[in-house]
């Protein structure tokens, strides 16, 4: 009897696996799954394209308001829900008077299960935060000491040239745009961010063996020296 050969020519080896591909976050499915799913994913995506349009209009209005009116923030906050309450109010008593029956309002309500994994999340970060604030004023991790004074820097230099409402209206166009445009040209943000990945990975292990690893992680370690 001859023998079988496998269609790949390999003698019976299994074929060496393909690398996976690079895909950005490390996620598995969907960039609508990946981002929460629900309401707050469709809109952040644009499926619901009024709402989308309508959260850049305001945070582009409030943004205008705060920057270059020169009022407080509490004024401004105060103003625009006392003008929305008075008119929410005509409106209701103007269609009782008109015997029109109002559009029934959505109730808004956190339920029991929402607000107990939302504490359960922020107690685990800020626990992680005290954690690392433990280590550092103890001076047990040099390492991470150099790591978070880089952070805080970067931080402050970036608040020396941009506001506080300046970098939260940044940050509300760039994540309702972001994720609709990444879910777009998902396949070549992946390729690209894939090669940018390798190249900094490259760089970054020859800074940590020639500058992060040579840092001592406590007293304890230059005293041994």
């Amino acid at each position: 009897m001859e023998n079988t050969s496998d269609p790949g020519g390999n003698g019976g080896e299994a074929a060496p696996s393909t690398p996976a591909a690079y895909r950005l976050f490390g996620r598995q499915g969907s960039v609508h799954q990946f981002i929460g799913g629900g309401k707050v994913a469709d809109i952040l995506l644009w499926k619901q394209r009024g709402v989308s349009f309508g959260i850049i209009v305001v945070a582009t209005v409030a943004w205008l308001a705060f920057e270059y009116s020169g009022l407080p923030f509490l004024l401004i906050c105060s103003d625009i829900l006392l003008i929305l309450i008075v008119l929410l109010f005509i409106h209701a008593n103007y269609a009782a008077l008109r015997n029109r029956q109002l559009r029934p309002l959505p109730e808004l309500e956190l339920s029991e299960e929402m607000v107990n994994n939302a504490a359960a999340s922020f107690r685990v970060k800020i626990n992680n935060v005290l954690l690392m604030a433990h280590d550092i004023t103890l001076g047990k991790d040099f390492r991470l000491f150099f790591k978070v004074v880089v952070c805080l820097w970067l931080l402050s230099a970036i608040g020396s040239y941009y506001s506080f409402f300046t970098l939260a209206y940044i940050g509300t166009i760039l994540s309702i745009t972001v994720p609709a445009l990444y879910s777009k040209y998902e396949e070549h943000v992946d390729k690209y961010c894939g090669l940018i990945h390798r190249k900094l990975s490259q760089h970054y292990k020859i800074v940590d063996e020639s500058v992060i690893s040579r840092i001592p992680r406590s007293l304890s370690d230059i005293k041994d020296d």
